[in-house]
């Protein structure tokens, strides 16, 4: 029985070390590139509009994308979805941050992303202003 086991094994062994090197998992296919459609409206400022965010490499129309690219990566965390929004159950102050809105669509590592962003409250204002350069500054 150990005999079997260990045949197996050196068998499976020599099996896999056989394999092209294109079969691994560190081949050399391009990563796919992250790429994020922002429109914003009604922001008080220069930062209306529609832009392309390309990360991974960095490109683009976005006012800012290497910026914006950066605060992406930081706020990118194993588990984590940084475009998730605000929880139904959170307690949010109540104030108005102004009536900017924003639309986030596109790919984030790998993932497709639909987000909408507003300003209505003050979970809303924290979720817009820890996006920032992604978003633009209001002037509310």
């Amino acid at each position: 029985m150990l005999r079997r086991l260990a045949l197996t094994a050196v068998a499976s062994a020599a099996a896999l070390s056989a394999l092209p090197v294109t079969a691994h998992a560190d081949s050399t296919l391009p990563a796919p590139i992250d790429r994020l459609t922002v429109t914003v409206a009604h922001s008080g400022g220069s930062g209306d509009g529609t832009y392309v965010l390309e990360c991974h490499p960095t490109g683009g129309t976005h006012p800012d994308a290497a910026a914006a690219c950066a605060r992406l990566e930081e706020v990118t965390v194993y588990g984590t979805d940084p475009f998730a929004p605000v929880p139904s159950d959170a307690m949010c102050t109540m104030q108005y941050g102004g009536p900017a809105t924003a639309h986030v669509t596109g790919t984030w590592q790998g993932r497709p992303v639909d987000a909408t962003y507003d300003r209505s409250n003050g979970c809303e204002i924290s979720r817009w202003n820890g996006l920032a350069p992604v978003l633009p500054a209001t002037s509310a």
